[in-house]
């Protein structure tokens, strides 16, 4: 046959045209078929040229047969001995073997695996287990047992092992897309990993005096346990015993059981990792055992309980995210992973569990040796482990209450995460690809020479043989596509680095620029803002010139910038804090806050960034940025001197027509206060209802007592808080629900002036300007919107004694004083008692009434085009489900139980608890759906400074509600399921309680 010439051999794709020319001599004068079939299927392999030297040995050893360069048999076989030295090595020792590669190389499921080695080790096994019954019944066991070591047995299983492993790798080297198959290859390996344990325990046991007395059961750790294994990594393994029990009673105690077990499992360990001649198969890991080396290789389940209730840190929880029954005593091994379980989905739990794992991650790149940060695909930044712990991380901190979240693999876990929400589709995508990529670079680098490693190679040809093995070009080609993916795996992982952006921006002068713009417009953009230009002119604008103002802000830039970045909406942010920056600026308190304050700084630009509402009320008037320096000490005032402080305006201003613009300007000061104290996490939903109900109190009563001064002789009036104004929960949108009550009296116009004085009251409230307005509903009157708008108490009295409809008794409930004339309220609030608190409770005929007005008000009122399930007022499961459910409770037992006589929804509840009228499970589904659904409708308002039952249809205001909300970036469909999962639980227990489903 002709030798091909140097270059055609460097066509093909060989390093060394003259050793591959040296080959072909010998190949020719061996008779073994024609040079360029074998090297066709040479140069499709990793390495035609280890893949011609390996087909070289095996000729020598066996008559190769007819070589056919259009067989996928011969494909297989050449991409093998391309693919992997030591599996050329074997094939020379055993040629026999290579009928694998022609045989069929679909994936096996693990039952198969296991029965084929088992079989294959079988007839050794049984000549093993001979000897040592009969070295047994000898008593000769202890001393004659390395004599006896079935080493005919373990040879085979790694024999059987290295089959297995040749077929897996047959079909992942010929895939036209290995990373597409991932999952496959690497299930197949560690379903390979189980059936090599099961079997050398089988061996072991014949080696080992009293295991027949032991049940030792072998739990997964690691990529085994999470049924992800590579080609060769060590099997990280955990070892649990028990006595066998015999008609009630262990045959041994439990230290006797342990000194078994410990045995068994060293034997194992050797069987698995010793070298002989027929090789080995891996190291077995038993590190992540209890104290690690410290501890005993074997415990017992009472053991493994002790250690995990009461001594285990945060990362052995993490560890044992992955823990699987193996091998052995199945059950045994489930009885650890069942007992182990809880325990994981609760550790996010532990205080600073999250700061703990970020901690672990930092030491662990911080450790990694100068010559391998640069060359570590698994531990480096942007390696395999950001990926792994990013997933581990969303799974341990959701997968406490999302069961969709618990499995152990990292693709898997990643689809469900993506699935559910908890990862965005984009995202998940990249990280998934880039992840498969860094696992194929893995398994190549460890297939080549079986050898357990994860460096990118740092050599010419090691790298030109990796981008073979992954189909890229080049070795340039590669390590490029490597570098490129940990960056994508780094901006996913890791909040995004704006450090090149700060020195850019901290110096920004006109004349000076260390950055072109276009280069700062994209560094701009890659921390978040969607305009990048404008945002260079705000920063332009507020560090031109060489003023002490200017220099104040070119050191603080940097930071706001990022800290705006993680808000929803960095570019109004950074636009609302120009504008506030050009109005105070030059005040000396504000320069001297902005450099001097960093808290505040934060605070602001976090203010700014999130919230619309907040950033209204802070331009309407930007000298209340001074409640950020004292914020977290002191929210607001008390309800007293917040009314204090407005009587005294009043008392001061008189008639003055500006007195209505100061009631509404403080006003304004405490919204901004509490809507800043509940941005920054300072403020929850339930004290935001109380102190706005507080806000709301004083503001009418400040605006009464002014409308009242318009009168000549103003008769006594009192104000009647009702609704949430009534209950102590107002929101950002909430009316001031309410009824006037004018005393008795002789004066034949006291209606007509209390009717003047409110409509005078209303209009102060309401009257356009800057300041957010305060309506009056007075939509639960008497009659309704068909009553006059003031009555008399005698007036009320009668009315609601003669003709109050059932509805008016519940709106009654959260009817309390709320300005004014305290003693006219105390007379009406007595005087309804009996509606309010009726004996024996709610006729069947009233209940129905209840029920149908709330049909038809959900009906009428939920609007066309929405989706009731998002309406977190109306819809099921929301906050009027959840109100009248307590109030008819209210009005069926508050005449016999005096401590339900409350107005606030979720005190009543806790009551209903307490007198065992509610249970504690069904209390908690209606508590969390009131919770958060408050909170939706705040969080709503302080977004789109405009109010809504409705959860946002349009995802990038859904995405801004979850930050507001407190999911972090990206997390917008966290919101809806989350909604969804509390709705559904609370309009089950509405059903039973209010519906008597």
């Amino acid at each position: 046959m002709s030798i091909p010439s140097a270059a055609q051999w460097r066509r093909w794709g060989f390093w060394d045209p003259s050793a591959a020319q040296a080959l072909a001599d010998r190949l020719e004068r061996m008779a073994a078929g024609s040079s360029e079939a074998v090297a066709g299927l040479c140069a499709a392999t990793t390495d035609p040229d280890q893949a011609l030297a390996a087909w070289t040995d095996l000729v020598e050893v066996a008559d190769p047969g007819e070589v056919d360069p259009t067989d996928t048999g011969w494909m297989r076989l050449f991409a093998i001995l391309g693919g992997s030295v030591p599996l050329g090595r074997w094939l020379r020792q055993r040629p026999a073997d290579r009928e694998v590669a022609f045989n069929s190389v679909e994936a096996w499921s693990a039952e198969a695996i296991a029965g084929d080695i088992h079989n294959r080790v079988q007839d050794a096994l049984d000549i093993a287990r001979d000897i040592h019954d009969r070295a047994r019944a000898a008593g000769q066991l202890n001393r004659d047992k390395d004599r006896n070591a079935p080493q005919a047995a373990i040879d085979e299983l790694r024999w059987a092992y290295r089959r297995h492993l040749m077929r897996i790798a047959a079909r992942d080297l010929t895939s036209s897309d290995p990373a597409a198959h991932l999952e496959t290859t690497c299930r197949e390996l560690s379903d390979l990993d189980d059936a090599v344990i099961a079997t050398a325990l089988d061996i072991a046991r014949t080696m080992v005096p009293g295991d027949d007395k032991v049940r030792l059961g072998v739990v997964a750790l690691g990529k085994t346990g999470a049924q992800e294994a590579n080609y060769l990594s060590d099997v990280d393994l955990l070892f649990v015993a028990e006595p066998v029990v015999v008609d009630g009673e262990p045959l041994t105690s439990a230290t006797e059981t342990v000194r078994i077990a410990s045995q068994l499992a060293a034997k194992i360990t050797t069987i698995c990792s010793a070298y002989t001649q027929a090789g080995s198969i891996w190291e077995v890991d038993a590190n992540l055992r209890p104290e690690g080396t410290a501890g005993p290789l074997v415990r017992t389940l009472a053991g493994m309980r002790a250690y995990y209730t009461t001594w285990a840190d945060s990362w052995e929880f993490q560890a044992m995210l992955k823990a699987r029954a193996m091998a052995g005593d199945m059950a045994l091994a489930q009885d650890f992973v069942d007992l182990v379980s809880p325990l994981v989905w609760s550790a996010a739990e532990k205080e600073g569990f999250v700061a703990d794992a970020q901690a672990m991650r930092a030491r662990v790149v911080a450790l990694l040796p100068a010559n391998r940060t640069t060359r570590e695909i698994k531990l480096s930044a942007g390696g395999l482990r950001d990926t792994e712990f990013s997933v581990q991380m969303l799974q341990l901190v959701h997968g406490r209450s999302d069961e969709r979240l618990r499995t152990s693999a990292t693709l898997p876990a990643l689809a469900e995460l993506v699935a559910h929400g908890y990862v965005g589709r984009a995202d998940g995508a990249e990280l998934d690809q880039a992840y498969r990529f860094q696992r194929l670079l893995e398994h190549r680098l460890q297939l080549f020479h079986l050898k357990r490693t994860h460096l990118m190679p740092d050599d010419e040809r090691g790298l030109r043989r990796l981008a073979r093995a992954v189909g890229i070009g080049h070795g340039g080609d590669v390590e490029s596509a490597w570098r490129t993916s940990a960056k994508t795996v780094l901006r996913l992982h890791q909040r995004l680095y704006f450090s090149p952006l700060l020195e850019a921006v901290a110096r920004l002068h006109t004349d000076e620029v260390r950055l072109t713009p276009e280069a700062a417009a994209a560094r701009l953009k890659a921390l978040g803002y969607a305009d990048p230009v404008a945002a260079l002119r705000h920063i332009g604008a507020l560090t031109a010139g060489m003023s002490r103002r200017a220099e104040i802000l070119r050191q603080l830039l940097p930071a706001l910038l990022g800290w705006m970045a993680a808000g929803p909406s960095p570019d109004a942010g950074l636009l609302a804090f120009r504008q506030m920056a050009e109005s105070l600026g030059s005040t000396p308190f504000f320069l001297r806050a902005l450099r001097d304050e960093g808290r505040m700084a934060q605070n602001l630009a976090k203010v700014l960034s999130t919230s619309r509402y907040a950033a209204g009320l802070l331009q309407r008037s930007p000298a209340n940025v001074e409640i950020l320096i004292g914020q977290g000490e002191s929210l607001s005032p008390t309800a007293s001197d917040l009314a204090a402080e407005l009587e005294g305006v009043v008392a001061r201003m008189g008639e003055d027509p500006a007195t209505g613009h100061v009631i509404r300007a403080t006003r304004r000061r405490e919204l901004l206060r509490i809507a800043m104290a509940e941005i920054l996490g300072d403020c929850g939903v339930t004290e935001v209802g109380s102190r706005l109900a507080d806000v709301t109190s004083a503001t009418v009563a400040a605006a009464l007592e002014t409308a009242r001064r318009t009168v000549d002789d103003p008769p006594p009036m009192a104000v009647i808080a009702l609704g949430r104004w009534g209950g102590c929960e107002v929101s950002y949108g909430s009316d001031a629900d309410l009824m006037v009550v004018v005393g008795d009296s002789e004066d034949p116009y006291s209606v007509r002036k209390a009717t003047q004085i409110l409509a005078t009251m209303r209009a102060t409230l309401k009257v356009p300007g800057p300041d957010p307005g305060l309506e009056i509903d007075l939509g639960l009157r008497p009659e309704g919107k068909d009553g006059p708008p003031v009555r008399t108490l005698a007036s009320t009295m009668a009315y609601y004694a003669t003709w109050a409809a059932p509805w008016e008794a519940q709106a009654l409930i959260r009817a309390r004083h709320g300005c004014g004339d305290a003693s006219l309220s105390q007379a009406l609030l007595s005087a309804v008692a009996p509606l309010r608190y009726p004996v024996g409770g709610l006729t069947q005929a009233q209940l129905t009434e209840i029920r149908r007005i709330k049909a038809r008000m959900e009906t009428e009122r939920v609007g066309r085009g929405v989706d009731p399930r998002d309406n977190v007022k109306l819809g099921p499961g929301g906050l009027s489900d959840v109100e009248w459910s307590v109030q008819c409770l209210q009005l069926q037992h508050a005449h016999e139980s005096p401590e339900l006589r409350v107005t606030g929804t979720l005190e009543a509840l806790a009551r209903l608890v307490d007198l065992d009228l509610v249970t504690d499970e069904d209390a908690v589904a209606l508590r969390e759906a009131f919770l958060f659904a408050s909170r939706v409708r705040n969080g709503i308002v302080l977004l789109r400074n405009k109010p809504s039952n409705v959860i946002p249809a349009n995802a990038f205001d859904l995405a801004g509600l979850a930050e507001v909300l407190g999911y972090g970036r990206n997390k917008g469909s966290h919101v809806s399921e989350d909604w969804h999962r509390l709705a559904r639980r609370a309009k089950a227990v509405t059903d039973r309680l209010f519906w008597g489903m």
